[in-house]
């Protein structure tokens, strides 16, 4: 035995040894986390075999180029070159666990930018196993410092190190073979960074990644106004007509979107022990002047609610990694919603109770044209009245309302809520409904805080009914993004009554809200199939904005011969025939179909290669800048400064703009801050 343990001992103690070993290492923490921490869809032998190999070339290519050096040096490469793919690793590991999908060069130049309350996520979603991926790195250098393991300072072994290089391509080029005669196209017709994980690494795709980015920041100088051609001549053969019967039903009319924060569609009318955990929503949700669409999806990507604002007010996809506004929120031309209402005589308002700088509100909020953007500047703080990403939705509410009634009407005003944000803590005092008992502490919490924001929204509405906004606006509410991601399977399948829950249960789970309530509207539930990209269209037609010269790449809801399509940001659809869902494919009823009929090859292949042209426009869009070189017929391009929102200079332009004499204050005389009640217990 000890003749054993002296062999191995002098095997590590020389240089190629102790690679081995690191190299070992590597494999196996990287393979223990695809298989433990990942969902990644691995299915049959052969692609349980590449999610083995795929370690091994980037493993060996990095730890190889301590090789071509000589003594302590090549020893700290190795250790460094661990210590930072452990990082990666376990980086990933706990963006993944909530946001399913891997860390990428646009998130973390974004983080700047959405770091407050970041160390309390963080804290909730780690797990102590998660650490092990350190477990290595800490034995060897307790070994090397403690000279368990010596250094060997021969010199370095040139002809070894040049067969580890090149068994590293060798390894590399099986592995990209054999992964693209599994799944065909795998760089150039994926959206999802599942299968570049899955196939090629996770050091291959944060590789991959940089590499992407870099290109998009190149796109721009490249681009000229011959890239819109492709886009303009899809516009024109997929573009919807309005509907006659809604065309203009809102003109002249406020505009209020009301911003759910993480508000899933199976919370409407949901019930936890027999109570419902969104009244007020739902009575909105089923009146009779209410439109409201059950088969809406969010489609957001890493951007997450800055997608979701992104595609609502630009009909634009967000990217396929990072987010818009923050990457390009500053620097791009838009043609956005608040822009376009303001040029036809609308006051238009952003309203957020956090700081103005969170997802880059403060720059991409002038580029789309907002007039006004009141964040955290504009209201009073104390320490109860904030939870998480900003203030308490009630307290938000109620102090946004001091700004509402002094809007010049008409007024287009967006509110963001976001008590009801991961990871759903609320004080007890705020407590009124009981936590769902999944026995998963992320979920469990979560209809506490929906029903906090359901209460919030029902002071609001009273609130305009009273001060008679409600009569006279059109007010759009919606579900921004999925609150529960596909990684608490277990926990969905419980709040759906379901033993286990498929893929399609899952993209079916990313259903949110949308609703438009207008006076006199002929309301009711609508079954089409659409998602958030498509409600710059659908408002604009009921507004009587003709948008048919615009570059929107939704549809009008509305429409009667609309492509009921809807794409998600990795590249997978959902539509009321067919869905498909990683490499699988549903019938309308939720029923994998495993062999298709030619005619089935034929509609799901038109389905896929609609999802692909959509994004793929999309982002051609965003990274090349496409805007600035195509300026609709009445519309005049926006000019950033023409637009301030420090505290100063937005009280000053409020109190010049109640000249107009349209402002509640204006017509009642004064204030109506009087009629908005609510039972915040920090207000008493």
């Amino acid at each position: 035995m000890g003749s054993v343990l002296n062999k191995i001992k002098n095997v590590l103690n020389t240089k190629n040894g102790f690679f081995i070993l690191l190299v070992v290492c590597f494999w196996i923490k990287t393979y223990w986390a695809y298989q433990t921490k990942f969902n990644l869809g691995v299915t049959g032998g052969i692609q349980e075999a590449i999610l083995m190999l795929n370690p091994l070339p980037f493993g060996l290519l990095l730890l190889g180029i301590a090789l071509y050096f000589r003594g302590k040096k090549s020893y700290w490469i190795l250790m460094i070159i661990n210590l930072l793919s452990s990082l990666l690793l376990f980086s990933n590991i706990l963006y993944y666990r909530e946001f399913s999908d891997f860390l990428s060069v646009g998130i973390i130049k974004s983080s700047g930018s959405v770091s407050n309350n970041l160390g309390l996520s963080i804290m909730e979603i780690i797990h102590p196993s998660d650490f092990l991926v350190f477990l290595d790195v800490i034995i060897l250098s307790l070994l090397l410092i403690f000279k368990v393991i010596k250094v060997d300072k021969r010199r370095p072994n040139f002809k070894v190190a040049g067969v580890i290089t090149a068994l590293s391509v060798i390894l590399f080029a099986v592995n990209m073979t054999i992964s693209e005669k599994d799944r065909p196209q795998l760089l150039t017709r994926t959206f999802d960074n599942n299968y570049i994980v899955k196939y090629l690494g996770l050091n291959f795709y944060t590789g991959y990644n940089v590499y992407e980015t870099y290109k998009e920041s190149s796109t721009r100088a490249n681009a000229s106004s011959n890239d819109l051609k492709s886009v303009l001549s899809y516009l024109k053969k997929n573009r919807s007509s309005s509907n006659i019967s809604y065309f203009g039903k809102a003109k002249g009319k406020n505009v209020f979107i009301f911003h759910l924060e993480s508000f899933q569609q199976f919370l409407i009318n949901y019930k936890v022990d027999g109570k419902e955990v969104t009244p007020n929503i739902n009575k909105f949700y089923s009146d009779s002047n209410t439109l409201s669409f059950d088969n809406f999806f969010n489609q957001v990507g890493q951007g997450k609610t800055s997608d979701a604002e992104t595609m609502l007010e630009n009909s634009l996809f967000g990217l396929p990694s990072g987010s818009v506004m923050t990457q390009y929120g500053t620097s791009n031309t838009f043609q956005a919603l608040p822009a376009i209402l303001d040029q036809k005589g609308y006051s238009t308002a952003a309203f957020h109770g956090d700081v103005g700088s969170f997802w880059n509100r403060d720059n991409t909020y002038k580029s789309w044209g907002y007039q006004y953007f009141f964040d955290d500047d504009y209201y009073k703080q104390k320490t109860d009245y904030s939870v998480g990403y900003g203030l308490k939705d009630k307290i938000f509410l109620k102090q946004a309302t001091k700004y509402i009634q002094q809007l010049p009407q008409p007024f287009y005003a967006k509110l963001i809520t976001v008590t009801n944000h991961y990871p759903y803590e609320l004080d007890k005092q705020n407590q009124s409904i009981a936590k769902t008992t999944t026995g998963d502490k992320t979920v469990d919490g979560y209809v506490q805080t929906a029903h906090y924001l359901d209460q919030a929204f029902g002071e609001f509405i009273s609130y305009l009914k009273k001060s008679g906004l409600y009569n006279n606006s059109m007010i759009v509410v919606y579900g921004d993004h999925y609150g529960i991601s596909n990684n608490h399977k277990k926990a969905i399948a419980q709040l759906l009554g379901k033993k286990s829950v498929s893929s399609y249960d899952l993209a079916m789970f990313q259903k949110v809200p949308f609703m438009i309530h207008l006076n006199g509207l002929k309301g009711g539930v609508n079954h089409t199939y659409g998602g958030e990209i498509d409600v710059m269209p659908t408002l604009e037609d009921l507004l009587g904005i003709d948008s048919s010269n615009m570059i929107q790449l939704g549809n009008d809801l509305l429409s009667e011969n609309r492509n009921q399509t809807v794409a998600f940001r990795d590249g997978d659809y959902v539509s009321p025939t067919y869905s498909k869902i990683g490499s699988k494919v549903y019938d309308s009823s939720g029923n994998l179909i495993n062999n298709l009929t030619t005619e089935q090859k034929k509609q799901v292949n038109s389905m896929q290669s609609h999802t692909d042209k959509v994004l793929s426009l999309s982002d051609k869009i965003v990274t090349g800048d496409l805007l600035r070189f195509y300026t609709p017929s009445g519309f005049k391009k926006v000019n950033k400064s023409d637009y301030s929102y420090k505290y100063v200079d937005g009280i000053k332009n409020l109190k010049a703009a109640q000249k107009k004499g349209t402002s509640l204050v204006e017509k009642y005389g004064g204030s109506t801050l009087n009629l908005f009640k609510t039972d915040a217990p920090e207000l008493k």
